[in-house]
């Protein structure tokens, strides 16, 4: 049996031992090293070359917030963070999570032998998640070399049999006693690498047809695929340079875990041969998922509803129009990869907005105000945690908190607030993104644009599909080759209800073209 290798990291002896007794019950699972801080963690990563890493969020000399991008730059892999539940480290975790972390799960509490269990669930499911997300993905990445090998193969010119070739340069040198010389020409190489249905457009047309498709994201409707146009460059707001940087930077060094290099990880290299661990291979394309998710709201207790205090902190110190008349509304859905799709979605999204903007993320409570205050420092919005009767306003995005479900409902003088209970988990997740969009069907009076982003599971996708049958047509989902988990958006595409299917980073332009 071939197993994955994984390092875990944690500065106290005893955490580490209850950390890799949890994992190893899971056959699928070999523990190669340990490491007390995120010095050590950075050496072992390039000593062992692991599948995993598991790592501590508050370590001393290195903390794991610092050694992640380290960790990024020299082995890009699968890093699941163990956040304690005070402040500082909720706070450490969700910037790990923008940084590249795969995902995070709480400590466990000693004390509790129940609390042990539901960790230990809920770690062993987001390793198995991580490890398919990466086979997906070089899965996908050998798929798309193969039909880049075939394309150019049908664009060079087969060379022919020696005899032949001698033949025709006789043929060539006698001709050219009788006439001016002609050189033969080539097939144009974007005529010959298009599909029949071409046949009969020009060569430019044909070309610049191709490079759009590559250059662009899809739009899917009424169960068709179409190509959709990328961002203008004259977006400023997309196109500011500090913004590119902070995508190059990204890209070369915090890649997510899903985007794995299979030439420079020695993950990569082994990932083929595992299927013999027991893990269920990559689902194919045409199927929906539809169970495979993760409680991390069923980890921690019930916490007290929030109530909306007497004058609100902060909410008008941000520039733009804030107001509760509108008749636009956005919301938003997500799940693992969550934090760090909503900070490229609301860093390119304006101050002035004219529609709120509601999100459920899966998170457990506490973690969710964290995620907000995180967010509003980032966004040119106002970033808030919802709380129990709070007036919907334009301009403003509101996290739902974890532990509660959120509706959307009817307010005195047309206006809209939140409503939060705490019911019980719906597609295993509380809050749930099916719970908040089915809140919107009766809201008629309103334009409801709905985006679902990167999150395993199908969360959303089930209500996303019954308010596009309804006539809510502005429907976004997050395409699969920026999703660090590519679940929620496939089941909605499998239900034919997504008009927009985008990377990440072509979302907020095209959503504010559309609402504006």
């Amino acid at each position: 049996m071939c197993a994955y290798r994984v390092l875990v990291v944690d500065d106290s002896a005893f955490m580490r031992k209850i950390i890799t007794d949890l994992i190893v019950r899971d056959e699928s699972f070999n523990i190669v090293g340990t490491a007390a801080n995120g010095k050590e963690a950075v050496e072992k990563v390039k000593e062992l070359q692991p599948d995993l890493v598991t790592m501590d969020v508050e370590m001393p000399e290195m903390n794991g917030l610092e050694a992640l991008p380290l960790i990024m730059a020299a082995h890009p892999l699968p890093v699941i963070m163990l956040s304690g539940i005070n402040e500082q480290g909720m706070k450490e975790t969700i910037m790990a999570l923008e940084a590249g972390a795969f995902d995070f799960i709480r400590k466990p509490s000693i004390a509790h032998a129940q609390d042990i269990e539901q960790v230990s669930k809920a770690l062993l499911e987001q390793m198995h998640t991580a490890m398919q997300a990466v086979r997906s993905r070089l899965e996908r990445k050998e798929a798309n070399e193969r039909k880049a090998a075939l394309e150019q193969a049908k664009k060079t010119p087969q060379q022919k049999p020696p005899g032949q070739a001698v033949t025709e340069k006789r043929s060539g040198s006698q001709a050219s006693t009788d006439k001016p010389s002609v050189v033969p020409l080539a097939p144009s190489p974007a005529v010959s690498a298009q599909p029949k249905r071409d046949v009969g457009k020009s060569a430019p047309a044909v070309a610049k047809q191709e490079t759009k498709r590559q250059q662009s994201g899809t739009s899917v409707t009424a169960g068709r695929i179409e190509q959709q146009p990328a961002a203008q460059p004259s977006n400023k707001s997309v196109q500011a340079p500090t913004v590119q940087k902070k995508e190059d930077l990204s890209k070369g060094l915090g890649r997510t875990p899903g985007q794995l290099n299979s030439t420079t990880t020695a993950a990569g290299k082994s990932l083929h041969g595992k299927d013999k661990a027991g893990l269920a291979k990559p689902e194919p394309h045409k199927t929906v998922i539809s169970s495979a998710t993760r409680t991390p709201a069923a980890a921690t207790p019930p916490v007290a509803a929030p109530t909306v205090p007497a004058a609100p902190k902060g909410l008008s110190l941000k520039k733009g129009v804030h107001t509760s008349n509108f008749r636009k509304l956005v919301a938003v859905g997500c799940s693992t990869g969550g934090p760090r799709a909503l900070k490229t979605l609301l860093e390119r999204i304006p101050g002035d907005f004219p529609a709120p903007i509601v999100i459920v993320q899966h998170m457990p409570p506490n973690f969710t105000r964290s995620l907000a205050q995180r967010l509003n420092t980032l966004s040119p919005l106002r970033v808030v945690e919802a709380e129990q009767g709070m007036t919907l306003e334009t301009g403003t995005a509101y996290i739902a908190p974890g532990g509660y479900q959120l509706r959307i409902v009817p307010g005195a003088g047309g206006k809209y607030t939140v409503s939060l209970k705490t019911e019980e988990a719906r597609n295993g997740h509380r809050p749930s993104v099916d719970t908040m969009f089915e809140s919107l069907l009766s809201l008629t009076s309103l334009e409801r644009h709905l985006v679902l982003l990167t999150g395993m599971g199908s969360d959303g996708a089930k209500m996303m599909k019954k308010l596009y049958d309804a006539g809510v047509q502005s429907t976004f989902a997050e395409n699969e080759e920026t999703c660090v988990v590519y679940g929620m958006p496939r089941s909605a595409v499998e239900l034919k209800c997504v008009r927009h299917l985008l990377p990440m980073q072509e979302i907020a332009p095209k959503l504010v073209q559309v609402v504006k």
